[in-house]
């Protein structure tokens, strides 16, 4: 079945580069994909596959029923863009300005429809059922995956296994990791309320640039000074805001950022410490500080039988020496609440072109080739996984 499986996939390669490059140049926000949501609804529609629209919201999920009984093997893909201008030189650029697919969530698609259309012309000799979760808004959260559980994507579920084309490990790698894999990834926000005035009298103010000059670098001593070595964590400040003419005192600033880590107790102690800092900072400059942590996704953490089960068939299909043990990346990823309900892993395919530039930039892409990679092993898995 599984050569089956791969001579469809093969045929629907084309295919695949096709809904990939619609999606790419038609791209959608979080929250907001309500025309790729349709489009993605139309196809299995359109193939007779059972199929229900807005699910905890865009979310999509449509389901083929297999000729004899078995497991449920849930299969995800997710499908929102990012607010980025594409600068890329090529045919299929984003039409919409300031939004693009800069993360591969629009191959994530592609893979997952064609895949969903050689497993429902295979079904009557497939056992089982599998459920097709294509999934808003993976890119801000609180994400989709989270109203999509609640909704019930994942009722009856028993396994789940989702990817990631990632656009600098080389094509033809698969990357897998048991454990905690992408790190839990929030965000906080910083504001400072001092005193401003003239440039020519700084001893009459609370200077808020000064005040927030401190914030950074007391903060940045925590991961240094406060984490144990042998735990990770980062913190980073990505916005330092206090807009004023020349000779002007701040009379207040904005200072936003992220932390990631894997280990929940860290996470317990960055956010502990963050706030002493903060509250010793305005202690110690006589002015008010608000501070706000939001907790976003949690750590993606892989489970160990499912994730040997992958690295398996992983290397059924490229070969032992194609399929390594990743390291864990900081960036975020909404899988991780699937994982909290059901067992099943997350890898990464690797999809590196031939001018490759890191996820969210603003010339990404990736080599479609590996779009089809992806849908072998995850057909495979779930094929699989009924044997188990």
């Amino acid at each position: 079945m599984k050569e089956q499986l791969y001579e469809k996939l093969d045929s629907a390669y084309e295919d695949m580069v096709v809904i990939r490059r619609h999606l790419h140049m038609n791209p959608e926000l979080s929250f907001k994909e309500e025309k790729t949501a349709q489009y993605i609804h139309d196809f299995y529609a359109d193939l007779g596959i059972e199929v229900r629209k807005g699910v905890g919201g865009n979310g999509v999920v449509a389901r083929v029923s297999g000729g004899r009984p078995g497991k449920t093997v849930a299969l995800r893909a997710d499908f929102d863009a990012l607010p980025i201008q594409d600068e890329k030189d090529v045919a299929y650029k984003s039409t919409v300005p300031g939004v693009m697919h800069a993360c591969g969530h629009d191959g994530h698609t592609a893979t997952l429809l064609q895949l969903a259309k050689a497993i429902h012309e295979l079904h009557e000799d497939l056992a089982g059922d599998y459920v097709f979760i294509h999934q808003h808004a993976e890119e801000f959260a609180p994400g989709g995956a989270i109203s999509m559980i609640e909704d019930g994507c994942l009722d009856g579920v028993d396994v789940i296994f989702g990817t990631h084309l990632w656009s600098l490990t080389p094509l033809g790698t698969i990357e897998y990791l048991t454990g905690p894999v992408m790190a839990a990834a929030d965000r906080f926000d910083i504001k400072i309320q001092g005193a401003g005035g003239h440039g020519a009298a700084p001893h009459q103010t609370k200077d808020a640039i000064v005040i927030g000059a401190q914030l950074v670098m007391n903060l940045q001593q925590l991961v240094s000074r406060r984490v144990d070595p042998i735990d990770s964590a980062v913190l980073s400040i990505g916005s330092f805001v206090a807009q004023n003419a020349f000779n002007v005192i701040a009379d207040s600033a904005k200072l936003g950022g992220t932390v990631r880590t894997f280990n929940p107790d860290i996470r317990h102690l960055m956010e502990r410490e963050m706030k002493r800092v903060v509250d010793g900072t305005a202690l110690a400059n006589d002015c008010t500080i608000d501070f706000e942590y939001v907790r976003g996704y949690p750590a993606v953490v892989n489970h160990k039988a499912e994730t040997e089960f992958l690295k398996t068939v992983a290397e059924g299909i490229l070969g032992v020496e194609s399929v390594v043990e990743s390291t864990p990346q900081m960036g975020g990823e909404d899988f991780a609440y699937y994982l909290e309900k059901v067992p099943g892993t997350f890898f990464f395919t690797g999809a590196k072109p031939d001018n490759p530039y890191p996820h969210h930039h603003p010339k990404f892409d990736i080599d479609e080739n590996a779009m089809l990679l992806a849908a072998k092993t995850l057909g495979a898995a779930a094929i699989d996984f009924q044997n188990l």
